[in-house]
């Protein structure tokens, strides 16, 4: 009994791994030898489905790589703040109204106050309100932590 799958060419499929070798990726001239085969692939016209197969496992294998040797961050509540103050050129008296004061939006800027659930929410209704299609849907990844997304999430729900 075969475990590939019924569509493919077991045979075309076997000399298209034997030319690329893929294996898991350890280093970075393995990962940039399989992206080249990658496009390579990318750049058939009418691939078959075997080349499919191999670029799906090419990318799964790159797509780890990158994710293991690169990984993001997850960014603070004042973080997320300061990157979004900054893409739309606000200041702090810019939100003075929605933090209720000059000291606590100065004590949340820098951090020595969190940003609670219900101004969360005011940013969020804030930022949405200025340009709704500037702000992707945050990954449910930062929910947990992050209070600013978790509210973002809320209210783009």
């Amino acid at each position: 009994m075969s475990t590939i799958t019924p569509e493919l060419d077991e045979k075309a499929y076997g000399q298209l791994l034997r030319r690329t070798l893929p294996h898991v990726i350890r280093a970075d001239h393995e990962c940039e030898r399989l992206t080249s085969e990658l496009l390579r692939l990318d750049e058939i016209e009418a691939p078959s489905p075997e080349e499919k197969e191999l670029a799906e496992l090419l990318t799964v294998l790159i797509d780890d790589y990158e994710e293991r040797r690169y990984p993001i961050r997850k960014s603070s509540p004042q973080q997320t703040l300061h990157h979004l103050m900054e893409a739309r050129n606000l200041t702090q008296k810019d939100l003075w109204k929605l933090f209720g004061s000059k000291g606590i939006t100065s004590e949340v800027f820098h951090g020595k106050r969190s940003i609670s659930k219900t101004q969360a929410k005011k940013l969020a209704r804030f930022y949405l309100a200025r340009n709704p299609k500037e702000l992707p849907p945050p990954s449910p990844l930062c929910v947990v932590q992050d209070k600013l997304h978790l509210s973002l999430h809320v209210e783009l729900v």
